[in-house]
């Protein structure tokens, strides 16, 4: 009588094979998976064999190849075609609170440069204003006519679109205090970001 399969006797490591797989989602060595899963290198082979034999079934989308040394966790290609869909959607948008403020400035005040932004939140700003331009809100409109030939910032129609006007002229008018409060927000985020509380002198506190 032949001995049983590993992967018979202890599910647990099947088990605990698969989830390395999964997570780990490239190519894992055979010898590493013996380490982890505490089993010899022949034993890691039969654990792969009953994974694949799992996978085999016509409910399952996933499969394990064995490559040179080593096994992955992949999709079958008889779901390649849903894939695709899913990948070829377009992304969702997400306006962070410091993307609609960075946003908001540059609807209000174009066309603006990347330095009156900054001036404006008292953040550096780069990565906001690159991904309003990933996001189609925002567009490159020409340079200012100064020293260094800045770029000038302003909003597309796919930005009047997403908000539903049909020109800047129909944004309602803008509060007065809301660029005060922006810069006290730009000072928060950096509070946050070295960890630090910011102070206020004396003096300052009178004057508020």
């Amino acid at each position: 009588m032949s001995e049983e399969k590993i992967y018979r006797q202890r599910p647990e490591l099947l088990a605990a094979a698969e989830a390395i797989l999964f997570t780990m989602g490239e190519s894992v060595e055979t010898g590493k998976l013996a380490t982890a899963l505490e089993i010899t290198q022949a034993q890691v082979h039969e654990l792969m064999e009953g994974l694949q034999e799992k996978y085999e079934a016509p409910d399952c989308g996933l499969k394990v190849i064995a490559l040179e040394n080593a096994y992955q966790m992949c999709s079958k290609g008889t779901t390649y075609e849903y894939l695709i869909r899913v990948a070829s959607q377009p992304k969702k948008q997400v306006l962070t609170d410091v993307l609609m403020e960075t946003l908001s400035i540059i609807a209000y005040k174009q066309p603006i440069t990347r330095t009156e932004i900054e001036n404006i939140r008292g953040v550096k700003c780069d990565h906001a204003v690159n991904k309003l331009i990933e996001y189609r809100l925002v567009e490159e409109i020409g340079r200012l006519d100064a020293p260094g030939r800045p770029l000038l910032f302003g909003t597309t129609e796919e930005f009047l679109r997403k908000f539903g006007v049909t020109s800047i002229a129909q944004l309602p008018s803008l509060d007065h205090d809301k660029v005060s409060e922006f810069k006290e927000e730009a000072e928060h985020e950096i509070d946050e970001a070295t960890g630090r509380t910011s102070e206020k002198s004396p003096e300052d506190s009178e004057e508020m």
